[in-house]
């Protein structure tokens, strides 16, 4: 049973603020470890040991997770998996926390595998803005990275995207040896379209710890833009996990994620909870508090948002020391995570 709680509807929401004074605002809420691809750089092919199902929040538990967020000034949320899309009634929960005084934006990231047949539902309920996996422009390389042959459908997914005119990113993973010299291709994408095209590190969270140093960093990335689009721009930096460029003549622009360089730890805001209920205040930690268990053994609302504060001022300054706390934290894989 939901806890009452005694916030007036009229009363700002106080700020979650760490120990190094940033703003905790942002939310990722993983709602599945399943995916219906393979990528490469995210899961291995077989022998993937799932979470059970009854250690998946159930939707009333992320509901009230969100809303004791929004609660604690968090306006931005994210529902990632896993493969959101493969989670039953995930279009009816979106359009419930939609609902919640406070929050503003709602952002979904997907494979787009599922997603072409819910667009107009989520133009609908008014979902800011999708993001949406693309690693590359040819049927037989999407293969050999997802390890499934669904490029059609994802691509589907993202014509009906633009036709109903919800905001799209677009994700490559550059994955070195396999897809780097697609990325002009892939960036002129936001030439013929109005999208932003983001070219992410490939991150060590491959669900095997196999994972090798990267040579295909941001700076590479970014040299091998320049080197194409001589005229980049880079945009005022904010609290996006991005750096945004503009090219004169694109609709769309260009952005870059060096997650793996851990270029942007100095403004981050984001919160990330697990399919388990396990929030993270890192990408790199092995997780901080357990809200689930907190849950389920009747916490109140009170209670679990002073656990959640109390975290919040032991967070690592950034992930390079939250990786020096979580040694074992590169044999999990993206979808457990909550990528």
């Amino acid at each position: 049973m939901v806890q009452p709680h005694n916030k007036t509807p009229d009363s700002p929401p106080p700020k979650l603020i760490d120990n190094f004074g940033r703003e905790m605002n942002y939310l990722r809420l993983a709602v599945t470890d399943r995916c219906n691809l393979r990528c490469v750089y995210c899961m291995p092919e077989k022998g993937i040991d799932w979470i059970p199902r009854e250690a998946i929040l159930t939707y009333e538990e992320m509901h009230r997770l969100v809303r004791l967020f929004v609660e604690l000034g968090v306006t931005k949320v994210r529902l990632t998996g896993g493969e959101p899309f493969l989670r039953k009634n995930l279009v009816e929960f979106l359009a419930r926390i939609r609902q919640l005084p406070g929050l503003r934006h709602i952002h979904v990231t997907t494979n787009g595998v599922l997603t072409a047949p819910h667009v107009p539902r989520l133009k609908e309920i008014g979902i800011t803005s999708i993001n949406l996996s693309l690693d590359t422009l040819r049927p037989e390389r999407f293969f050999r990275i997802a390890r499934r042959n669904e490029f059609g459908a994802v691509m589907e997914t993202f014509h009906r995207i633009l036709e109903y005119g919800i905001p799209l990113k677009l994700n490559m993973v550059v994955y070195e040896g396999l897809n780097e010299d697609e990325i002009v291709p892939i960036a002129r994408l936001a030439e013929k379209y109005p999208v932003e095209v983001r070219f992410i590190e490939q991150m060590p969270f491959n669900g095997n710890g196999g994972f090798r140093r990267i040579r295909f960093s941001w700076k590479t990335i970014l040299e091998t833009l320049k080197t194409a689009f001589p005229g980049m721009e880079p945009l005022a930096p904010g609290h996006s996990t991005a750096a945004v460029y503009r090219v004169a003549g694109f609709r769309g622009r260009l952005g870059i994620i060096g997650g793996y360089s851990r270029v942007f730890c100095e403004t981050c805001s984001r919160i990330r909870v697990t399919p388990r209920g396990v929030m993270k205040t890192c990408l790199y930690d092995n997780g901080v508090l357990d809200l689930k268990r907190l849950m389920r053994a009747g916490a109140s609302d009170r209670v679990i948002q002073q656990a959640i504060r109390e975290t919040i001022l032991h967070r690592a300054a950034n992930g390079f020391e939250a990786e020096k706390r979580a040694p074992r934290i590169h044999s999990d894989s993206m979808a457990t995570i909550g990528g």
